[in-house]
């Protein structure tokens, strides 16, 4: 069994290396290299893989082991694109796939190529094996993730939906430890935040640069953009939320209990985020208290002697289980003023696993409990959206679950989208085992 496992992790290591050596930064994506190189591997182990293109160079990979059909599938899924990087402010080239200080660096070594690697070594296993489960095992390798998966996932279901409809899908969203008052706990994400993404406008009368106006475009939006700055949105409960940090709290000590519950209360949240000393934690608690608003691009002229007559910000919004698209437009509107007209280009809403706990929420704690002995598993709720908007429309329960453990000097949140993206190479060998573990148990149950 431990020659097994090596063979296992070894597999996914080399392959999370090869991916990360391939540039798919999206925009534009380019999904296409890592595709084949997915689908190579897992036509290697005797699998039947399909690339499949939304758009030139969009590709997205299909895989399933067939089972007996006793059970409905499992789908692990995992996206291939990555997020810009800036080279200037890593330590290591972001596509350079090198082992420095124990961790293999590269843009996507947590969000989220690890998590391909370790489904297709995964596959590849119980392939070469000769598994007949009780239920078939689907992967799906998409594109477009990043950007809001209108060339991954979401066309996926729209245009091929019998290749990955399934009954429980394990994908990103959790897995990850956290430290939480000098504890440590693992993540299963259980709810999501949704998405509306916008354009904010102001409009004004052009003019020459030499004589400011103080009602100019740029000067409307630059006021509405401090604005949002400052006071930012309403706050709201949500019930995802309060499980998640009842969750956390049942497991500290009493005196904590209390405190750690505050972080809940609309009212009384704020305040006691000032109590935690870790910024990256104050940062994700702070998002999971309301819908939110982060400028994120802005665009204005093209002349330096020239005032514009329009100025227009894209603004990253995202909406609080329990909101709606139509609650944060409201609430961002009243903020920016009637000045700031808001045009919505991509939106879906929240995305709630109902009834939270099933077969597989029990095998993850199982497994969990053997692989993590000490560390509670606690049901998450994530600030961002994954591919789990496109795969639950067409019934799937969904489980943000891409495990890996990092040590206690390096937070996940840091990783996900930041600069020196990494993982530790023991963390992802024993995300991999664990879980090669949870698949296992699910199709073979």
């Amino acid at each position: 069994m431990a020659d097994d496992n090596r063979e296992l992790t070894e597999h996914s290591f080399r392959l999370c290396q090869q991916l990360l050596r391939i540039d798919t930064t999206n925009p534009p994506g380019n999904e296409r290299e890592a595709a084949e190189l997915v689908a190579e591997e897992l036509n290697s182990a005797g699998l039947e893989p399909v690339v499949l293109e939304s758009a030139p160079q969009r590709a997205n990979v299909v895989v399933r082991l067939r089972g007996t059909g006793e059970k409905p599938p499992l789908l692990l899924a995992a996206h291939l694109d990555v997020v810009e990087a800036d080279p200037s402010a890593w330590e290591h080239p972001p596509f350079c796939g090198e082992v420095h200080d124990g961790c293999l660096w590269g843009r996507g070594a947590i969000d989220m190529k690890n998590m391909v690697a370790m489904s297709v070594a995964i596959m590849a296993r119980l392939a070469r094996e000769g598994v007949k489960p009780k239920r078939d095992l689907i992967f799906a390798a998409v594109a477009d993730e990043e950007a809001g998966c209108r060339y991954g996932s979401l066309w996926l279901s729209e245009n091929h939906p019998d290749l990955v409809r399934s009954e429980f899908a394990i994908g990103e969203g959790g897995g990850f430890n956290i430290q939480v008052a000098g504890r440590t706990f693992f993540t299963v994400e259980v709810a999501e935040k949704g998405v509306c993404w916008m354009r904010a406008r102001a409009t004004g009368d052009p003019g020459h640069g030499s004589m400011p106006r103080e009602d100019s475009a740029v000067v409307q939006l630059s006021g509405a953009i401090a604005r949002l700055g400052k006071e930012g949105l309403p706050r709201h409960a949500s019930a995802p939320v309060k499980g998640f940090i009842d969750a956390l709290a049942s497991h500290l000590p009493a005196p904590l209990r209390p405190i750690i519950k505050l972080l809940a209360s609309p009212s009384m949240g704020p305040a006691a985020l000032n109590l935690l000393p870790d910024p990256s934690l104050k940062r994700a608690f702070r998002a999971l208290l309301g819908n939110t608003a982060s400028p994120t691009v802005l665009r204005a002229g093209n002349k330096t002697n020239v005032i514009p007559g329009f100025a227009e910000a894209e603004i990253d919004g995202r909406i609080l289980p329990g909101q709606t698209k139509e609650d944060l437009i409201r609430e961002l509107q009243a903020v920016l003023g009637p000045g700031i007209e808001l045009e919505v280009f991509h939106s879906f809403p929240p995305v709630v696993t109902e009834p939270k706990e099933s077969s597989l929420y029990s095998t993850i704690h199982e497994v969990m409990a053997e692989r993590a002995p000490g560390a509670p598993v606690v049901p998450f709720i994530l600030q961002g959206f994954t591919d789990a908007t496109a795969f639950t429309r067409l019934g799937a329960r969904w489980y943000g679950f891409a495990p890996v453990r990092l040590p206690p000097t390096m937070r996940f949140a840091d990783m996900f989208h930041g600069h020196n993206e990494r993982i530790p190479v023991d963390g992802l060998a024993w995300g991999t085992q664990t879980l090669s573990d949870v698949v296992r148990r699910c199709i073979e149950a």
